[in-house]
């Protein structure tokens, strides 16, 4: 009897694959929800209440068409041609601060009729490829910390140091995150970590003492809205305003929720109400019961994520694997954490769910190359599966 042939690849984890797409989905339900009010009434907008959501849609789209297409391609081959898409990154992160419009204080967009990219997204999922490579192509050598560590160091303070002079505080808190979770996986000596916040505390100190003391204006407000999480209600009429508001929304919506489409808040009162304050149109309009519902689905997708980093045999995989699971926990942490008054706000979107075209590409490309690693293990398993069925199917008892 002829064997069966061997797959060339495994299947992807289809949990994680329809988790994904559910988020997605909820993701653009809301984004409809919170923006159609606003936009319905704008002229800029063309008083087109699906401007946001179709906007959106368009992006998703093509995040999900990426999606597919990374997830069919061997993860090996992104450890070969990461040099091809960090190159290109880090170029936009030079020049956006120069060319780029200021918008809100910040220069992180290129826009060109009417649509933008925010490089910063992209650098995100890049620089977790680029670090997984450099990491495993070092081996043992990444326990020594002038030949392993630091170069690694090196380059994730390079990144953060081109975000921060958008200024991008939040997204380098999210690439530092995710990236030290990386080293940690990793196998790093521990004391060559604590050498590393040392070392770190103390190269920052003095520049971020000398940008305080040229330019105290922009510094003052900086802090008041970092720290306005502390007294929210004696900052109402300032720095906590949004937060405030934020807060009135999730205390209308109560345990059941006002309804979806019945939010008060993102009627003007909170800034942008599709986007970084979305958590809080879904706790207002969908109340305790929707958003505890929300963040245990986010946290069993987060938990499957990691399970499939962790199950991939080769280094690379495994390593690149965890920085995309760590920087969407990460990001949904501070965004979450921030609108509800838990900690400060810093202007991060919700992952999969928040506006934002530049965000739910790069997140979905991200989840294309956790899909295209989820592969490796499954095709161990078909193939196992397969040398056994064979073994059994041939083998003769003897009498």
């Amino acid at each position: 009897m002829k064997a069966p042939q061997k797959t060339s690849k495994g299947r992807p984890d289809f949990l994680l694959l329809i988790m994904t797409l559910i988020l997605v989905g909820f993701g653009l339900v809301m984004v409809f929800s919170a923006s159609s009010s606003v936009a319905v009434v704008s002229a800029g907008m063309n008083f087109d209440a699906l401007y946001f959501t179709k906007r959106q849609f368009i992006f998703a789209g093509l995040g999900v068409f990426m999606m597919f297409f990374i997830m069919n391609i061997p993860f090996r081959r992104f450890k070969k041609l990461q040099i091809l898409f960090f190159i290109p990154v880090i170029i936009m992160l030079i020049l956006v601060p120069i060319i780029a419009p200021e918008i809100n204080g910040a220069r992180s967009w290129f826009g060109y009729a009417g649509l933008g990219i925010q490089p910063t997204e992209f650098a995100k999922i890049a620089l977790i490829v680029y670090l997984g490579a450099l990491i495993s192509k070092k081996g043992e050598k990444f326990r020594d910390f002038k030949r392993g560590l630091l170069p690694v160091l090196i380059i994730i303070a390079f990144i953060c140091g081109l975000i921060m002079l958008q200024p991008d505080l939040g997204a380098v808190i999210v690439i530092a995150g995710s990236a030290g979770m990386m080293i940690w996986a990793s196998g790093a000596k521990l004391k060559h970590l604590l050498l590393t916040l040392l070392g770190g505390t103390a190269i920052l100190t003095p520049i971020v003492t000398y940008s305080i003391l040229t330019n105290p204006t922009a510094w003052n407000y900086r802090i008041a809205r970092f720290t306005a999480f502390l007294d929210p209600i004696g900052n109402a009429q300032n720095s906590a305003w949004q937060l405030v508001s934020s807060l009135q929304a999730f205390g209308h919506g109560g345990f059941i929720g006002a309804g979806f489409g019945e939010s008060i808040q993102k009627l003007h009162y909170l800034k942008y109400p599709y986007s970084d304050f979305i958590f809080a149109v879904i706790a207002e309009e969908l109340g305790f019961i929707g958003a505890a519902l929300f963040l245990i689905f986010m946290i069993i997708f987060l938990w499957r994520g990691f399970i499939v980093a962790v199950r991939c045999p080769d280094q690379f995989g495994m390593l690149t694997g965890i920085g995309i699971v760590s920087l969407i926990a990460f990001q949904a942490f501070i965004n979450i954490g921030g609108v509800s008054g838990a900690i400060p706000l810093t202007g991060v979107t919700l992952p999969f769910i928040s506006y934002g075209g530049s965000s739910i590409l790069a997140m979905l490309m991200g989840m294309g190359i956790l899909l295209s690693i989820s592969r490796e293990y499954y095709q161990v398993m078909d193939k196992t599966t397969i040398t056994s069925t064979t073994t059994k199917k041939t083998t003769v008892p003897i009498d």
